[in-house]
């Protein structure tokens, strides 16, 4: 009986993992949802999200006068940081004016050492930042929860921030 037990408890523990990255996984034709933590006054804030709504996201908001303990929770460090906090119920993390374009790619793929994507700043030209014509090049990082992080994308044009 406990021999039984004990291989009923090894299976479970071996399958587990597999179950649970099912649930964290979307499909190409999935709808992707979000909570964004954002300031109630901020209105780069408001582009950006209309910016995700138009490609198709399902979007929350919960206004904070003070993010540094959202972003301080999600483990998002000072460098890599912008006005707004996006989180994905599997806990994933889009901080700043990350593309939908990349969002929708990270999601997609597997990434076991990440927490999420970041567009430190705020770059003149990526979404919910247009200013008439203009754009600055820019990267998008992917942070790691050892807290490193690396180029997840470089963004040369306006254009190649879309689909």
């Amino acid at each position: 009986m406990l021999k039984k037990i004990i291989y009923q408890a090894a299976v479970l523990l071996l399958i587990l993992p597999s179950i649970a990255m099912a649930n964290i996984h979307h499909g190409a034709n999935d709808v992707f949802e979000l909570l964004v933590y954002k300031s109630p006054s901020c209105g780069c804030c408001k582009k950006w999200i209309t910016h995700l709504e138009n490609q198709g996201f399902q979007l929350r908001t919960k206004d904070f006068h003070n993010l540094s303990d959202i972003k301080n929770e999600y483990g998002i460090s000072p460098n890599l940081r912008s006005c707004h906090t996006a989180v994905t119920e599997s806990g994933f993390v889009f901080e700043g004016h990350v593309p939908s374009k990349f969002i929708k790619r990270f999601l997609l793929e597997e990434h076991p050492k990440a927490i999420g994507l970041s567009v430190p700043a705020m770059p003149v030209g990526s979404p919910g930042m247009e200013v008439a014509e203009q754009f600055m090049p820019y990267t998008v990082f992917i942070i790691y929860q050892d807290g490193s992080y690396e180029p997840y994308a470089k963004v040369d044009s306006y254009d190649s921030q879309f689909d």
